[in-house]
């Protein structure tokens, strides 16, 4: 059995730079590091629609373009399946199978989907397709027997209920059918979760605080210059902080020593900027105009890459029909080895005919 890697974003909007960070650009390094026989994403438009089910246009208009950000970001069509969760239809079906395999109280334990319940505020009003989402994520990942699964940490016990959802469906049904999954934890994990450009723990679309892959250098520039840094650093030397310093958190994420060299040259590295700032009589602006240089570098590429694939949809549309495609191929055989090992196969069971034939003849 080959090693398969699955994963995916919500489609709800475009992808920002939190996305770029956190998981998509460690996918271009593990799609290009030849070490996997199959890697999925997964557009999850049927799990965004948990908690977006009155606004479905808002789903149907992100599909394309999240797709476009994975393609400028990087993403190889020709390595990577990119498909759309709603179009696998075994995916529902064996969400409702491993639906028998969980009990409502251990739902209720998950920390996860007590964090997110609380984050939506949906108190008692909770819709049962969000509650039961550990279970379609399950589904999700071991309808293409994936076995390693790039996760944060808050998602480790979604992970861990998927696997005694394999080891339950073993034990009742028999062993060797699914496969148990690991986490791949991010490998930087300071910037795994970047804050939004006003402070804010977390980049978020709804709360208007980020910059995204597809945005134009004009308004990555409006961005940065308004971004969150030290509320005391009020004049030039006054000392000022780093920790909790948005500015300081994308310079650790995006730049390197080759950034001072050519944008910077009188300081070796990050840890001199740093010691300066703290020290004081560094100024704010110096060090945002120093980090839209390094951000521009990195998000021109993917904003030529994006605008080439902008000239031509129908060439985008046809990547998410083959990796669709290619991703149902891989669901109905498993969905066939699920349903012959819970005896539920009954046209495909010759055996079991015949055995009726025989009885009833």
């Amino acid at each position: 059995m080959g090693k398969v890697i699955l994963t995916g974003d919500r489609p709800t909007g475009k992808l920002h730079l939190g996305h770029y960070v956190g998981s998509l650009k460690r996918r271009v390094q593990l799609q290009n590091s030849g070490e996997y026989d199959d890697i999925f994403i997964m557009i999850a438009d049927a799990q965004a629609l948990t908690d977006n089910a009155d606004n479905p246009e808002k789903i149907r208009e992100s599909i394309i373009e999240v797709t476009l950000d994975y393609l400028s970001c990087g993403i190889d069509p020709s390595k990577t399946h990119i498909f759309i969760q709603s179009q696998i239809q075994e995916l529902c079906e064996l969400s409702f199978y491993y639906m028998n395999l969980v009990t409502v109280s251990r739902l209720q334990r998950n920390p996860t989907v007590k964090a997110e319940i609380k984050m939506r505020d949906f108190q008692a009003s909770i819709p049962v397709g969000f509650y039961t989402y550990p279970i379609s994520q399950a589904a999700d990942i071991t309808l293409f027997k994936a076995d390693t699964v790039p996760v944060g940490e808050d998602q480790l016990p979604m992970l861990e209920q998927t696997r005694e959802i394999v080891r339950s469906f073993g034990n009742t049904y028999g062993e060797g059918v699914l496969v148990e999954p690991s986490a791949m934890l991010p490998d930087n994990k300071i910037c795994s979760r970047l804050p939004g450009t006003d402070g804010k723990a977390k980049m978020s679309k709804s709360l208007g605080n980020c910059i995204y892959l597809s945005d134009s250098a004009k308004d990555v520039k409006t961005k940065v210059m308004s971004m969150y840094t030290d509320p005391d650093h009020i004049r030039i030397e006054d000392p000022g902080k780093v920790e909790g310093n948005a500015v300081f958190t994308y310079l650790d994420a995006f730049s390197d020593d080759s950034h001072f060299e050519k944008y910077l040259p009188e300081y070796a590295n990050l840890d001199e900027l740093k010691a300066h700032y703290m020290k004081g009589g560094l100024g704010d602006v110096k060090v945002k105009k120093f980090l839209i240089k390094v951000l521009e570098e990195e998000l021109a590429p993917i904003r030529e890459r994006r605008a080439e694939y902008e000239k031509d949809v129908t060439k985008v549309l046809n990547i998410l029909k083959e990796g669709t495609d290619y991703a149902r191929s891989v669901g109905e055989k498993t969905l066939a080895e699920v349903k012959a090992a819970m005896k539920i196969n009954y046209f495909d069971d010759d055996a079991l005919l015949e055995t009726w034939k025989k009885k009833y003849n």
